[in-house]
């Protein structure tokens, strides 16, 4: 069977920048092939060249047999095009935009005459919409009034007037809702059967793993790696889309698709519940039971998605930890280094000239700021990130931080630290350790305490327990999350947070004798 489109070493450049590099693929009648890629990869590009937006650089496309020169009308060919964003004229009305450049003619018309038949018109309009599900007031409201959501599907029964052998799909579930994403993709398979070939661009791997025959990753440009839908692996394609086959690596980005998929899903299906319930009011018969299973599938539904939302602030806590290790690098080691170099040259420049007494009391003074400067600097950084954390430890780096707190805020520090513990994963130890800051923070800022106890200690072979007590004022009234958000104790919050996110466990009480006693219970294996 001879391919109805084939694409051979096509490129587009930008500039100096390499869009589309040498992409060869062949796509036969009746197929679905899904295209994917993160961003820069190229896809948008090649959509845009399908679609005769853009022409190429170099290369060759041959459609139905002829080749494709530009400028170019794809619908001319035989080719609809679904945009990622509605290409509608936003003037004319919801029928006129349906069947703009299909418009059905009177029946006594002749080829150089065609007079529109608005009758039959707005009727295969009304039953496209029905189809597509879309409500709409009056088939004369110009589509400039109507929502992005229903301008799309607009744009979807424009693609459903003509006779297309090839439709071409870029990424228009961005802007639909849940039931309308299902809409399309039920579409598409129809489709199918009428033998109309698919591209489908999209980067929801749930979609494409459901409709195509086949997908191709595109990477910087190339065709990075083709699979046959039936046999893809879901790691293997995201491996190909990032670049790189470490599971380590892929571990993050496989929990951010599902999740932000997961997310969204869950999002439309509450929302269209209630868009149930509240039609399902009026029947007081089945309201009770219809509401409890709504109920019930939104509290499974939050439960997922909470989790979701837990592993995606876990990775952004560890992004953030990456990020204040990188700047605590920069600046140790460009900015500070810089000014102890600028530094020398000035005491060599006041050992090497015959300067004045007040232009060597000004270099004294200058040499004095850079040093302060850098005292500065070298606070910061450890603040962005411990130093003695990677080299010594959690033990070693807790010693360092409660020596610097008590010599500046005048506070006793007292430490019980397990040395049997030994060193952990990064995540823990960085964890616990600004467990341990922002509990110090929190005691310089609100406590008025003069002593302060730091204990860690393994309390189960499963488990560790991290404790930090003052003996300051406490806190009055109830001890709860919703008390420190309302009062602005946003470390406290922080430390919650961590503290969930190990899969732990967060207890503050105050002290019979005065004070605050934060305890979290950490799981930690014993190696």
């Amino acid at each position: 069977m001879e391919p109805l489109l084939r694409i051979t070493n096509l490129s587009k450049r930008y500039g100096t920048l390499s869009a589309l590099r040498k992409i060869s693929l062949s796509l036969f009648p009746g197929e679905v092939i899904g295209i994917t890629g993160q961003s820069g990869s190229g896809k948008s590009t090649l959509a845009m060249i399908l679609a005769g937006v853009n022409p190429p650089d170099e290369g060759k496309i041959v459609f139905n047999g002829k080749p494709m020169h530009w400028p170019l009308n794809v619908r001319s060919l035989g080719i609809e095009v679904i945009h990622q964003n509605p290409r509608l004229a936003e003037n004319l009305d919801i029928t006129s935009n349906i069947f703009l450049g299909n418009e059905i003619a009177m029946p006594y018309c002749k080829k150089w005459l065609k007079i529109p038949n608005q009758l039959k018109m707005d009727q295969k309009a009304s039953e496209l919409l029905d189809k597509l599900r879309v409500d709409y007031t009056n088939l004369r409201e110009e589509v400039y009034n109507l929502s992005l959501e229903k301008r799309q599907m607009i744009a979807i029964a424009q693609a459903m007037t003509g006779h297309p052998k090839l439709i071409i799909i870029d990424e228009p579930t961005q802007v639909l809702s849940y039931p309308y994403q299902k809409i399309l993709l039920n579409l598409i398979n129809q489709w199918q059967q009428e033998s109309i070939s698919i591209i489908f661009f999209s980067n929801n791997l749930d979609h494409l793993l459901s409709v195509t025959d086949r997908i191709i990753v595109l990477r910087e440009g190339f065709c990075a790696a083709e699979f046959k839908t039936d046999e893809a692996d879901r790691e293997e394609i995201i491996a190909s889309l990032v670049g790189t086959t470490n599971y380590q690596q892929l571990i993050p980005i496989i929990w951010a698709l599902d999740n932000y998929y997961e997310i969204r899903d869950h999002a439309e299906k509450l929302q269209m519940g209630q868009i149930l319930l509240d039609q399902e009011m009026l029947s007081k018969e089945s309201l009770y039971r219809q509401l409890l299973d709504r109920l019930t599938e939104q509290i499974t539904s939050l439960d997922s998605t909470n989790q979701a939302l837990q592993n995606a602030q876990r990775r952004l806590i560890v992004d953030a930890e990456l990020e204040r290790k990188h700047i605590a690098r920069e600046i140790h080691d460009q900015i500070i280094q810089d000014l102890l170099s600028t530094n020398y040259q000035l005491e060599e420049l006041e050992t090497q000239h015959d300067l004045s007494d007040k232009m060597r009391d000004d270099l004294l003074r200058v040499r004095e700021n850079i040093r302060t400067m850098v005292d500065e600097l070298r606070k910061i950084c450890g603040t962005l990130r411990p130093p003695t954390i990677d080299s010594l430890g959690l033990e070693a780096a807790i010693q360092s931080l409660s020596q610097d707190w008590s010599n500046r805020t005048g506070i006793k520090t007292q430490l019980d630290l397990d040395n049997e513990i030994g060193r952990m994963s990064e995540i823990i130890e960085l964890s616990i350790f600004r467990i341990v800051q922002e509990s110090l923070r929190n005691i310089d800022k609100h406590a008025a305490a003069t002593e302060a106890v730091i204990r860690l200690k393994r309390i189960s072979p499963r488990s560790l327990m991290v404790s930090i007590e003052d003996n300051g004022k406490g806190m009055h009234g109830k001890i709860s999350l919703q008390r420190f958000l309302k009062e602005g104790h946003f470390g406290l919050v922080g430390i919650d947070e961590r503290v969930a996110l190990l899969g732990g466990r967060l207890r503050f009480q105050n002290k019979s004798d005065g004070g605050l006693l934060i305890q979290a219970e950490i799981p930690h294996s014993r190696k």
